[in-house]
């Protein structure tokens, strides 16, 4: 064991560098294996703030200040935070037309090794399309920047949540 922490930090930073093309100023985060770079990297930006949360559902709650203040922001969580922050979501977001760009990371699905993670990871789509929450799938860093600008957009013209669902092939490095 090598003490190697293999969630690519290259493809963090192209995540990361597509949120800040999109104007978005606020993170909110709750810590999580997959993303950790994305933390870290919004904790050493002075450009950005990053809120750090207690649970996941707060983050609507900062989203939507952040948005009635004129900041985009975004909220970075691991699926079951999503499914930890539906009352929020439904409650808040939709209920009052609120923008809310979600970064989720899809954990639970092929390739999980965490057997804690494969229940979340099997009713997160499911979930998505019960609330009407348009999502994209991030799976390859080429296009990344595209999809984060589009999902971007349309919780803005929208004024609804929208989702990203970060995938293993994007955040995993697979050990040699």
């Amino acid at each position: 064991m090598t003490g190697r922490m293999p969630v690519s930090s290259a493809h963090s930073r192209v995540i990361y560098d597509a949120l800040k093309a999109c104007d978005i100023r606020l993170l909110s985060a709750l810590p999580e294996t997959w993303l950790v770079h994305l933390i870290r990297m919004a904790e050493d930006d002075p450009a950005m703030t990053l809120v750090r949360l207690a649970k996941e559902e707060e983050g609507v709650g900062i989203s939507a200040g952040a948005h009635l203040a004129g900041v985009k922001s975004a909220m970075l969580m691991q699926n079951h935070g999503f499914l930890a922050s539906i009352n929020g979501i439904v409650s808040g977001a939709q209920l009052y037309r609120i923008p809310l760009l979600m970064v989720i990371s899809h954990r639970g699905v092929f390739g999980e090794r965490d057997p804690w993670q494969t229940e979340g990871g099997g009713v997160t789509e499911h979930v998505l399309d019960a609330l009407r929450i348009p999502r994209l799938d991030l799976d390859h860093p080429d296009h990344v920047a595209r999809r984060v600008a589009k999902a971007q957009t349309l919780a803005y013209s929208s004024l609804r949540p929208v989702a990203l669902l970060l995938h293993r092939e994007l955040m995993w490095e697979e050990p040699a």
